[in-house]
């Protein structure tokens, strides 16, 4: 192991080698290394044609993150599962500028570890049915850039989906410390994420591991058992400046986040729009139906649930975000997959085992699109490729499953008067569509399946049934009219329609609803 400076660790990257980059959502990126290896490209047009292979994309969509690899000439060709946080190598992905795959995030999570073992690829269910499926799209982001990566397999009568293992030549990591033996902690990290496969495929394929760090120890890690990432497999260490290593891109360092802070701390409060905290107080009160569900909470509404539940006194539930994080209340935005005082950390790839083999009693998730069938679209939509993320791993395997979301979008504003709610402005986007434009959870397969689904928004809730859509709850002041007038499919409408669940909890006299965080 040898501590080497930023500038000097991106001039040992090669044209057309296969980069995986560190971190999880906002948490856990090595900035120092992407913006050396950038600045480097710039000043001299080289390394050239670089792959990039990632889970969930870092980024804060502001060009940090993946994104400072974002430029014409430096990335030719990306497989990752989520794309929402690095806009700028999305719309190269979504206008053909690089060859782009989207597969699903457990999918690629596990895969560092199918590299390093020296499989061959990823056998797996995972995918089967929608756009990532080969009689489908195949999880191209773009047809005229590339072809189908993924290939469709019968094996003991049933089909699967194989990954094929991608040659890892370099990984660009991050911990907290190291010491003398190259030893890397992640004390102050939000999460083990998958630092530890990723460093060993690199290893593995003959490549080089460079890992960013806050700190170096003058001695042996105090505790063996801190150890993350050991020593053999660490060729260089950069040293990041004091500012240039926060723990998310929303906080600079929250000791919550690490089980520094005592397991039941005070949390500070948080406010959002009312529209948002209908939701997912509506959604929340799913919990009270699963005792002792194993729950997992996806981006954006879904994220606010644990705060939520928090809020209602609901207790009796395990919390899980895919980054490896268990129990505790999961944060939101710039701090998404960090969780303040979690109960229990691993391996994202090991969650993902769990995830894949029905683990989930329940699943959180949010939508962009819905249609009549009851299929959901997160992935490509209004001219943008945010991937799947984790989303079809877990929407597939759940037992149950909330989705969250607004009826409309852009500029919805809604207020509750008398107990009863008004619709002051609708949002210029519709959500609920004819088809939807990617298949990321297929409906009809769920409803064939005896999944239980629900569609929970702010003025109506729909649960999946044999012939699509149902509408089963109304919020006061809306009729089942209001709801055709704004929604561009067709649904069903339950003989025992009935009043939004908990409607009446929720404060009437505020415009915006405030979350213990």
């Amino acid at each position: 192991m040898k501590i080497i400076s930023a500038p000097a660790a991106a001039q040992l990257i090669r044209d057309n080698w296969t980069v995986v980059p560190g971190g999880f959502g906002s948490c856990g990126h090595p900035d120092t290394l992407t913006e050396a290896l950038r600045e480097r490209f710039e000043d001299t047009g080289h390394p050239r044609d670089l792959s990039l292979l990632f889970g969930a994309g870092p980024g804060n969509k502001a060009g940090q993150g993946v994104d400072a690899l974002a430029t014409s000439g430096l990335v030719a060709r990306a497989i990752g599962g989520f794309w929402g946080l690095c806009p700028g190598l999305a719309g190269m992905a979504r206008d053909g500028a690089i060859e782009a795959h989207n597969w699903p995030q457990g999918v690629i999570s596990k895969l560092f570890g199918v590299i390093a073992s020296g499989e061959p690829g990823l056998l797996t269910h995972v995918g089967l049915d929608t756009f990532v499926d080969p009689e489908l799209e195949g999880g191209v982001i773009h047809s005229r850039s590339s072809r189908p990566l993924v290939e469709k397999l019968r094996f003991n009568g049933r089909s699967h989906l194989f990954y094929p293992a991608q040659r890892v030549d370099c990984a660009l990591l991050r911990g907290t410390a190291c010491d003398p033996d190259g030893n890397i902690t992640f004390d102050e990290e939000t999460s083990h994420m998958d630092a530890l496969a990723q460093a060993q495929a690199a290893h593995n394929c003959g490549g080089i591991v460079i890992v960013q760090v806050k700190r170096l120890l003058d001695g042996p890690v105090a505790d063996y058992r801190d150890v993350k990432i050991p020593g053999f497999l660490i060729d260089y260490v950069v040293l990041a400046p004091e500012n240039r290593h926060p723990q998310t891109y929303g906080t600079f360092f929250d000791p919550a986040y690490t089980g520094m802070a005592a397991a039941h701390g005070s949390v500070p409060s948080k406010t959002f729009p009312l529209a948002k905290r209908i939701v997912a107080h509506r959604a929340a009160l799913e919990l009270a139906n699963h005792p002792g569900a194993n729950v997992n909470l996806g981006i954006g509404i879904p994220s606010l649930i644990g705060a939520q539940a928090r809020e209602l006194g609901l207790t009796d539930f395990t919390l899980t975000v895919e980054s490896g994080l268990i129990g505790g209340v999961p944060d939101e935005g710039l701090s998404f997959g960090a969780v303040r005082h979690p109960r229990a950390v691993i391996e994202q790839s090991a969650l993902f085992d769990f995830y894949d083999g029905g683990g989930i009693d329940l699943a959180f998730l949010g939508f962009a699109q819905v249609d009549g069938a009851g299929n959901v679209n997160v992935s490509k939509f209004n001219g943008r490729i945010v991937g799947s993320g984790g989303f079809i791993n877990i929407s597939q395997s759940a037992k149950h499953i909330v989705f969250c979301g607004t009826l409309t979008a852009d500029g919805l504003r809604v207020e509750i008067a008398s107990g009863r709610l008004r619709i002051v402005q609708e949002g210029s986007t519709r959500k609920f569509h004819a088809h939807v434009a990617q298949l990321t959870f297929n409906g009809r397969q769920a409803a064939a399946s005896g999944k239980t689904v629900l569609y929970v928004t702010e003025r109506a809730v729909f649960r999946l049934g044999t012939r699509g859509l149902e509408l089963i709850e109304l919020a006061p002041g809306i009729d089942v009219t209001d709801i055709r007038d704004v929604v561009d499919c067709d649904f069903h409408v339950s003989s025992e329609l009935k009043p939004m669940s908990g409607f009446a909890d929720i404060q009437s006299n505020q415009h915006s609803g405030v979350l213990a965080w």
